[in-house]
């Protein structure tokens, strides 16, 4: 496309983007700031308009406040850029959708959820919504790309491989994180990124400012309390205490005291802005009561954004072999949820009140089942696999269908498909 920036990176949102321009008037990409949606779009784009321009003191803005349909113009698609700053710009792509029926004709793009207030139509029939995460290890490069994610559907015969990754590196590729402006930086100034995204977080600087204030002292102990509970299934309660505890320190000890309701507020605005997100449990059932009964597990949107809430580099996460592996899990999470995005699946994880847990279950829309444990170190893929086994036991037993694949994702080494079936892949050997 014509307004393709020079340098891009291909996404593997960027197929689904084609796809949809085909069927849907219009598309919202929504994500995290940073994560390259305006980069995609205008990949994909024919004209942007870009409300945050602050020429002529922020014109475009203030025309598109005054009468949001000054703003749309025929060059088609039309990237709209941070269109939640004027809300009533949603509604002006539907009318003009209803009024000029047509394929591919806008692309919104958004950071912040904007709040719903009656005026704004649910768009249903004429936008289609996309979910953009920052990059994982096959579009920044660091994938050997060896194993395709979707491929892994169709039970092939895996001959054994190595994709060797520096313990070092990968790490320093968890402190960058899949930031797109992060990937030229020096190794030393990897964790840049992430860091200046967490100081416009206590800032408030990344908020819709129709949000309530925030204090910051409690925000940022909260975000500390949810890095330390990183991709766990922490409740509430247990956020509270951590934030009272003695551990925690602060200029303002008032700030220590924090309500639930305040906790669920905060926690709200922060997936508001795709800082962090919630993977629901898993039952096989359709209407499995698992999945409302069991606690989500909370993640952030990369995992250098808890590296960087933690306030820790490269040589601290190589000491805390603990913190690392939870970071790690973040990694191949955020990675996991890309791919099967792209084939139309949905992420989960598993628990049960028998202590079974598996740490990621991909279900595409056909029933059709996955489940993975995560291991930094493939010394542990043994036990990983018990514990595969055994929930692929447990669900046939119970007559649901068994699962496509089982697989233990690792930081690094030797991939193969082992004697019971499972498949051990590294994060670093897997692709769409």
């Amino acid at each position: 496309m014509a307004l393709t920036k020079k340098g891009y990176k291909a996404r593997i949102i960027d197929a689904k983007i084609e796809e949809y321009l085909q069927i849907f008037g219009a598309i919202s990409i929504e994500g995290p700031k940073w994560c390259g949606k305006t980069w995609t779009s205008l990949n994909h784009a024919n004209s942007a308009t870009y409300i945050m321009n602050p020429a002529g003191n922020y014109q475009t803005k203030n025309r598109a406040m005054h009468d949001p349909t000054l703003i749309l113009n025929d060059a088609i698609p039309q990237l709209i850029d941070e269109w939640q700053e004027v809300p009533g710009i949603w509604d002006a792509v539907r009318y003009d959708i209803d009024l000029n029926p047509g394929h591919g004709k806008y692309i919104l793009t958004g950071s912040v959820t904007p709040p719903r207030q009656g005026f704004l139509h649910s768009g249903v029939g004429r936008f289609a919504f996309l979910h953009m995460y920052p990059m994982t290890l096959s579009e920044s490069g660091d994938s050997e790309c060896m194993i395709s994610f979707s491929s892994l559907f169709e039970k092939p015969d895996i001959k054994s491989f190595v994709a060797d990754i520096d313990l070092q590196r990968l790490t320093g590729i968890i402190v960058r994180g899949g930031w797109p402006e992060a990937l030229a930086l020096p190794e030393g100034k990897a964790g840049y990124i992430a860091n200046e995204y967490i100081k416009a977080i206590y800032k408030n600087e990344l908020f819709n400012e129709d949000f309530s204030k925030r204090n910051s002292g409690k925000l940022e102990l909260l975000l500390r309390s949810l890095a330390r509970n990183n991709v766990t299934t922490v409740n509430d309660e247990t956020i509270i205490k951590d934030i009272e505890g003695s551990g925690n320190t602060t200029e303002n000890e008032e700030d220590r005291l924090i309500s639930r309701s305040s906790v669920l507020t905060y926690i709200k605005d922060l997936k508001k802005i795709f800082m962090i997100e919630d993977i629901p449990a898993w039952g096989p059932e359709i209407r499995s009561k698992t999945r409302i009964r069991t606690s989500p597990k909370r993640i952030f949107a990369d995992p250098s954004l808890a590296v960087a809430v933690l306030g820790i580099n490269v040589e601290r996460l190589l000491s805390d072999f603990n913190t690392l592996g939870f970071m790690f899990e973040n990694l191949c999470l955020r990675d996991i949820a890309v791919y099967a995005g792209a084939m139309g699946g949905s992420l989960y994880h598993y628990r049960d009140n028998s202590n079974l847990e598996v740490d990621a279950v991909v279900e595409l829309k056909d029933g059709t089942w996955a489940a993975f444990e995560i291991k930094l170190g493939e010394h542990s893929a043994d036990a990983a696999a018990k514990s595969l086994i055994r929930l692929r036991d447990k669900m046939t037993e119970r007559g649901a269908r068994p699962p496509a694949f089982l697989s233990v994702i690792t930081g690094g080494g030797l991939g193969m498909k082992r004697e019971d079936g499972v498949y051990v892949v590294p994060i670093n050997a897997l692709r769409e």
